[in-house]
């Protein structure tokens, strides 16, 4: 059964670095999970149409490390406090996923999180259009799940993409999710 502590248990237990790969910008995002009526769910954002980058893409809430940020976890938390309203005393830490990166040449850490449900979002407007809410078991459904292919440095590589609710999740966010369900899958 996937449960916050069964979560808690299968991230890497490797910790974060507080240094990116060379080359790559240090980013925290969190990957904030929640529970309504029996059922586990995963809270992202759409982008504005404001926005520098990404304008109208699906996220998780976060950003580039700023040099008071003690870790990326504080980073995380910052920004989704900043972008959402999210008190960081109001979320759970659950642990990181590996890194990821981007080819705009960022190195995103994941922060995993937990927050009671219903929560009073205060979103930023000019940052974030919607908060878009996605059953975890979206992640395991063959039928929301697909490959994307894309041409990297020459070379077609599929991706992960997830369709749920008009709603379409590419790019390093998708990653992550994939990354999330394969460390939380129960077959592993």
């Amino acid at each position: 059964m996937i449960s916050p502590g069964y979560i808690k248990t299968r991230l890497n237990k490797l910790g974060e670095t507080n240094s990116s790969s060379k080359g790559y910008t240090a980013a925290g995002v969190l990957l904030i999970l929640f529970e309504r009526d029996g059922e586990h769910w995963i809270i992202l954002n759409k982008r504005t149409q404001k926005v520098e980058h990404h304008k109208g893409e699906i996220c998780f809430p976060g950003g580039r490390k700023d040099i008071l940020d003690k870790d990326l976890t504080e980073t995380a938390l910052r920004e989704t406090w900043e972008e959402m309203g999210v008190q960081p005393n109001d979320v759970s830490v659950l642990g990181v996923l590996e890194t990821t990166q981007t080819t705009t040449g960022y190195e995103i850490t994941p922060t995993v999180a937990w927050i009671s449900h219903p929560y009073q979002f205060d979103i930023e407007n000019d940052e974030v259009e919607e908060i878009i809410e996605i059953p975890l078991a979206v992640l395991f459904s063959r039928c929301a799940r697909r490959d994307e292919a894309k041409l990297l440095a020459g070379q077609v590589v599929n991706q992960p993409a997830y369709q749920y609710g008009g709603n379409l999740v590419f790019g390093a966010t998708a990653r992550i999710l994939n990354n999330f369900a394969d460390t939380i899958s129960e077959r592993n």
